[in-house]
């Protein structure tokens, strides 16, 4: 966390780079307007793939307008012969929302099969709408909700059955044949019988060939020695699962991981690649004797590249399995390193608290500015 000293008068220019890099867009835009330094507005400039949005996104308007008793809104869908309910988790400003909505819903064969199978309430994580769960629990705003279901990584959908049960739950971005997958694998039942994990390897199995995963000079090498329920290890452990053939991970490879950023700050973990299908030994962070693929698959791990992090003492603190870019991905890593996660903070909660710090350095320097003029 940060701290300003109480003796001195923070300016706000004054903050450390990589937390301006942290903040929504239209925050930093009235900022550039006050004077913020044009070079630094520059530096969203080449990895701007996933900054967040200067302006807010439409939803379609077949999303129901909801009371948000959840509920009540999964009767309404049976009532229309639907198979269940679709709960989004967005923000205004999210470019990973956005894609989903314009790319994905805007395919008009996924637009209408999500449309025949089912209804999809939107929820606002920072809104503050009262909301009812499908448990009849109350929360007093959306937000409120949000956080008790960690919706941190959006957009995130959890989709509920018949019965009210949620049978999948997608965090992040996923591309439309993937997405159209879990629209066919919640409507058409097949979490009765198999994972998710499992459908999309029966649909399209994995490539099997001659060829090697992209390397990076700073992967531990093998044996994967990953214990750390005896001896605690000395930094954060990141595991990437990869496959080979496998675009998004050449896209990780070529883009983030080689931002001296993101490289910089991968040197405060260990960090260790697996190849999900292969059979490499591995003894796992809590002791457990196994191969990578027999570990993907208890962890039921469906997309490649997945980011697992790991504490000290070989506890998972969170993974990021959806399409990722520079943006979002040194946002974890700063969260992660913060240790803020050791007090059940969010990502979302972390990054409401830098930018509540960037406004109270804003505020401190006016004044100080106030009663310079004086």
């Amino acid at each position: 966390m940060f701290r300003h000293s109480h003796t001195t008068s923070p300016r706000w220019w004054c903050l450390p780079l990589w937390l301006l890099l942290l903040l929504p867009i239209p925050l930093l835009a009235t900022a550039v307007d006050d004077g913020f330094p044009a070079e630094w507005e520059a530096a969203f400039a080449d990895e701007n793939a996933d900054v967040p949005l200067q302006e807010p996104f439409s939803y379609p308007d077949w999303f129901k307008l909801s009371f948000l008793n959840l509920r009540d809104d999964l009767d309404e869908a049976l009532e229309r012969d639907k198979d269940g309910l679709i709960l989004y988790f967005g923000q205004d400003h999210c470019p990973y929302c956005k894609v989903l909505i314009e790319e994905n819903f805007g395919r008009k064969d996924i637009a209408e099969y999500t449309q025949h199978h089912f209804d999809l309430v939107p929820i606002n994580i920072h809104g503050g709408k009262p909301v009812t769960g499908m448990d009849g629990q109350l929360f007093a705003s959306e937000r409120a909700f949000s956080e008790h279901h960690n919706a941190d990584l959006t957009p995130i959908l959890q989709f509920f059955n018949r019965e009210g049960a949620q049978v999948l739950r997608l965090r992040g971005y996923y591309p439309p044949y993937k997405f159209r997958a879990a629209l066919e694998y919640v409507a058409g039942e097949h979490y009765r019988n198999e994972s998710f994990r499992d459908f999309l390897n029966r649909a399209d199995p994995p490539l099997s060939f001659d060829g090697e995963l992209n390397d990076e000079r700073f992967f531990l090498k093998p044996p994967y020695a990953l214990d750390r329920s005896q001896m605690p290890g000395e930094k954060l452990l990141l595991v990437l699962f990869e496959q080979r053939d496998c675009h998004a991970c050449d896209v990780l490879h070529s883009r983030p991981l080689q931002n001296p950023l993101i490289r910089d700050l991968l040197r405060s973990f260990e960090v260790v690649q697996l190849d999900m299908w292969a059979d490499t030994p591995v003894l796992t962070p809590t002791g457990e004797r196994t191969t990578a693929r027999r570990w993907a698959e208890d962890l039921e791990l469906f997309y490649t590249p997945t980011l697992l992090f790991f504490d000290q003492n070989g506890e998972e603190i969170m993974r990021v399995d959806s399409v990722v870019y520079f943006f979002r991905m040194q946002r974890v890593l700063h969260y992660l390193l913060s240790g803020v996660w050791h007090q059940g903070m969010s990502v979302q909660g972390w990054l409401k608290y830098l930018e509540q710090e960037y406004r109270r350095s804003q505020q401190l320097d006016r004044t100080s500015t106030t009663g310079e003029r004086d």
